[in-house]
Formats: structure tokens, C-alpha cells, sequence
């Protein structure tokens, strides 16, 4: 008699971001004053809803309770996981500290040291590698991320991920003797909205927003 083949694994990523979503859901349900943790993070707390909007990347979220599913307001499309985990730990992590007005780079972060070669491989190599040729082009993706243009390197642009989390990205054109290069930078109050692994995820979600951004010209769909 055969044997049902077995059913194919899921991979161990997908268990993980589950968990911390559901962490992050249970967290987040046992706020006991939701409304002073909005003002933590710059959320609007809906009481007749009851539910939390939030801006992320130029775009509204509503985190729906008790069960704190995430929705995009702007328009019907799913939330991808690893977003919705974004969201819910800036949410819960925000302490409300005043920006501090002095920038840093990731390496300068209290755990950035270790993890920087992942911070440069899968955050800044893809925006130096997609806006080498034509830098310009950053300030065009980024304007629909929010983005500004910053008096950093050649060219830099600064978006507001979070209502308290602006990021600065920067390029460097290089010339004969010196490649191209970039870097993110932060306000250095950003360990106290956002833990670290979180810091080089929401990095790496924004460079390929940038990259799409670049080659779509606008449509940020999808889950890059």
C-alpha cells in the first residue's frame, strides 16, 4: 500500500514571523492606557472604533482591537507579516523621547557594530547598486515614500518611516579612484522606538520600496 507523500515543510521563517506577530498582538492588547502609548508613538487613538491609526511610509494603518489585526486605510490590498510586525513593535516599543537631533549611522548604534555587514548587504548595497548610475532618481522614488531631499553626500533624501523614526538615505556618486557608496542614517533616539533586528528590517523594506519605486515609477504594490 503507498504512503501519502509527506506534506512540504514550512520554512522556519514563517513560524517565526507568525510568533512575533502574535507576541506583538498580545503586547499590544495589554496596554492598559492605549491612548497615552498613542501619543508615545504619534498614533490617533479611534475610541468609537476602537482601533489605532498610524502612519507608515506616507500611508495610514489601523490596528484593529482586541484582536490588533493591521489594515491599510489607503487602499484594499493585504498587509504583508513582516509590515504588520513592523507596525505593532514600533507601536509597543515607542517611548515618546524627543528626537535628539543628532544623526547616526547603524554602526554607531549600541548593537550596529556586530550586525553591520547584514545592515550594508541587505539595506544599502540594494540602493547603491540600483541609483549608482542615475542617483537622481532616489529623490523621485522617495518623494512617494514621503521623502525629502537633505543636505547629505551628493545626494540624500529623508523619509519618515514613522511618525517618530526619520531615516536619511545618502549616495555617494564615487569618481576614478573611489566606487560608489550610500548609507542610512538616524536620529539617535531610534533604539528607543524601534529594537535592533527591527531597525535593519525596516531599512531593508525601504530599499526595495526605493528600488521597485525606481523601476515602476510610483506603484509601491507588493511585498518588496
Amino acid at each position: 500500500m503507498k504512503k501519502n507523500p509527506p506534506l512540504a515543510a514550512r520554512p522556519v521563517s514563517e513560524y517565526a514571523h507568525e510568533l512575533a506577530y502574535k507576541l506583538a498582538c498580545e503586547r499590544t492588547a495589554g496596554f492598559n492606557d492605549i491612548e497615552l502609548q498613542c501619543r508615545k508613538s504619534g498614533a490617533r487613538y479611534l475610541p468609537a472604533e476602537k482601533s489605532v491609526v498610524i502612519d507608515h511610509l506616507n500611508r495610514f494603518y489601523r490596528i484593529n482591537l482586541p484582536g490588533c489585526e493591521v489594515a491599510s486605510i489607503n487602499n484594499d490590498e493585504s498587509v504583508p507579516l513582516r509590515d504588520k510586525i513592523l507596525i505593532l513593535h514600533y507601536f509597543n516599543h515607542a517611548s515618546g523621547k524627543p528626537l535628539s537631533g543628532k544623526i547616526v549611522a547603524y554602526n554607531e548604534l549600541q548593537e550596529g557594530t556586530a550586525n553591520y555587514p547584514a545592515f550594508v548587504k541587505r539595506a544599502i548595497d540594494p540602493i547603491v547598486n540600483a541609483f549608482k548610475e542615475e542617483p537622481q532618481k532616489l529623490l523621485e522614488a522617495a518623494a512617494t515614500l514621503g521623502g525629502h531631499r537633505s543636505d547629505y553626500g551628493d545626494i540624500a533624501v529623508t523619509i519618515d518611516a514613522f511618525p517618530f523614526v526619520p531615516l536619511t538615505v545618502v549616495l555617494w556618486r564615487g569618481d576614478q579612484e573611489t566606487p560608489p557608496g550610500g548609507n542610512i542614517m538616524f536620529d539617535s533616539s531610534l533604539p528607543d522606538y524601534l529594537p535592533a533586528e527591527d531597525i535593519i528590517i525596516l531599512c531593508e523594506v525601504i530599499a526595495w520600496k526605493l528600488v521597485r519605486l525606481s523601476k515602476t515609477g510610483g506603484d509601491t504594490t507588493g511585498n518588496g
